[in-house]
């Protein structure tokens, strides 16, 4: 394996790793947002306000792209795994 293929593989690797996160991430800072403009709005501030809602949305929305962060990181899988006949 020459530098240039290990570039290319942890190129990859890194895009595969913000791909595969970036659902729940995005969901998280849109209710995060939500919740801190109610707050504002309404001047509650209790600590705890934020935190169910956003688990709740993370878990909802991992449920629902689990296929799609699965099939990224299968294609990743099978990207890195062809090159291993070929010596990277």
């Amino acid at each position: 394996m020459n530098p240039a293929d290990a570039l290319d593989l942890g190129q990859a690797a890194i895009w595969t790793v913000l791909i595969a996160s970036s659902p729940g991430v995005i969901a998280a800072m849109l209710v995060g947002v939500a919740i801190a403009l109610l707050q504002a709005l309404t001047q509650v501030q209790e600590m705890t306000l934020t935190f169910v809602p956003k688990i709740v949305v993370i878990l909802v929305v991992t449920a629902l792209t689990a296929p799609f962060v699965g099939a990224v990181i299968f294609s990743f899988a099978e990207q890195t795994y062809s090159r291993i006949p070929n010596g990277f």
